[in-house]
């Protein structure tokens, strides 16, 4: 690669969107590439094919999600207890904790929601589109998912900006504008056991602790209710720790990706309006359209996975103990997989993203959701919008796990 690096860890890098030409030729040149950390932190693996990825989701046994964590940071074993949530967690201990709510995230059971979805997301667009000028994200992508999310916990509508507000704070851990404290600063050392080292994170504990005191016993239908009444089917019981990082997992997982996915479709038939014209000609191409957002969105850039073993993969020996981080972002750009790649076609099919993972355990529980959001959302915008125009930049998160559009204001002209 000659003096040339991609340093996928400087966060300057992701600053204005994801790096696509570095991703592009590390696929070429690179596929398995080693960069360097700065201390404490000792380095990693980035895998940026789609091949490549495909099988380290899938080779649980040499590619752990427990042994380390699924982020960057790296935990000494005290954090790892305290920390661990179902995305931390492999085997038969996972699979349990994900069978607690999966049937409720199932396409069958979700199928029910859809007029819900449809009423809400008329609403969200009947407030918003009027004004013909606002911010998208605010107006439109961060509001219809809490509002769904609130649903699912059971919780007042008027927690919603609250919610937003802590995902904000947690996912935005390494953007000055979001974070309480920086992730790596040395003031984040004070919230070390805390999730996202972020003190608010113990201000969704203490609001998830109160749902649950309140629903234990209960016969509710909502998320909380069942976290808290069924027992995982390897007979035993959530402890408070086990719930706390679980009911996080949902407050984050339930809004900040979906809002995001919307986020970058729009500005993608910003970018491409020969293709919001082919879907105004053509609504009926929208459900085979929503994979095609989701690989174009890449919501989530990487996880992290821990080796077990030495493993030899693309031409390099990772030992035991590195960290190996697959960048879902690039994968979904591979030219060995998607033909123009860098091309958003709303006509493209069989789709194989890797936007929930892929093959491997820890497939997203919340898939046939975000879909079923992002169809019903863009047929309901597409009916009632004869023109989308950017007046002004988009701006973005400053993060490298999180592929987040912060605002995106738009003019519209409606039917």
């Amino acid at each position: 690669m000659n003096d040339w690096k991609a340093d996928l860890a400087d966060l300057t890098l992701f600053e204005g969107g994801a790096p696509w030409k570095s991703f592009e030729r590390l696929r070429r040149e690179d596929p398995v590439h080693w960069t360097p950390e700065p201390q404490p932190n000792r380095g990693f693996w980035s895998i940026t094919r789609h091949a490549d990825i495909v099988r380290v989701e899938r080779d649980v046994e040499s590619f752990s999600s427990e042994v380390g964590a699924v982020a960057l940071e790296e935990l000494d074993e005290d954090q790892l207890v305290i920390r661990r949530s179902m995305l931390e967690t492999d085997g038969a201990r996972h699979m349990a904790l994900r069978r607690l709510i999966q049937r409720d995230f199932s396409a069958r059971q979700l199928a029910g929601y859809e007029s819900f979805l449809r009423t809400l997301t008329r609403s969200t667009l009947e407030a918003a589109l009027p004004q013909r000028r606002f911010d998208f994200v605010k107006e439109v992508s961060a509001d219809f998912p809490i509002r769904v999310l609130v649903r699912l916990l059971g919780v007042p509508d008027d927690d919603a900006d609250q919610l937003i507000s802590w995902g904000n704070r947690m996912i935005g851990n390494t953007d000055p504008e979001y974070a309480d404290v920086l992730a790596d600063s040395k003031d984040s050392d004070a919230y070390r056991e805390l999730p996202f080292r972020s003190p608010a994170a113990l201000e969704v504990f203490n609001y998830g602790r109160a749902l649950a005191a309140d629903r234990r016993g209960g016969e509710g239908e909502d998320l909380v209710s069942k976290l808290v009444n069924r027992v995982p089917e390897d007979g035993t019981p959530l402890s408070e720790r086990d719930f706390d990082n679980y009911f996080l997992l949902l407050v984050v997982a339930g809004n900040e990706t979906t809002r995001h996915a919307i986020s970058h479709t729009l500005k993608a038939l910003i970018d491409y309006p020969d293709q919001l014209r082919r879907l105004q000609g053509n609504p009926e191409l929208i459900p085979g359209a929503v994979d095609e957002f989701l690989r174009w969105a890449s919501p989530v850039y990487q996880f992290r996975r821990t080796a077990t073993r030495e493993v030899e993969l693309g031409g390099r020996r990772i030992g035991v103990g590195d960290k190996v981080v697959i960048w879902f972002a690039s994968g979904n750009r591979d030219e060995d997989i998607f033909e123009e790649p860098n091309r958003f076609d709303v006509g493209r099919r069989g789709v194989d993203h890797l936007t929930f993972g892929k093959g491997g355990p820890h497939f997203c529980l919340g898939s046939a959701l975000a879909k079923l959001e992002l169809r019903v959302i863009f047929e309901e915008l597409v009916a009632r919008v004869s023109a989308v125009r950017a007046v002004g930049p988009s701006r973005y998160v400053r993060s490298n796990f999180i592929h987040g559009i912060k605002t995106l204001p738009i003019e519209v002209d409606l039917y």
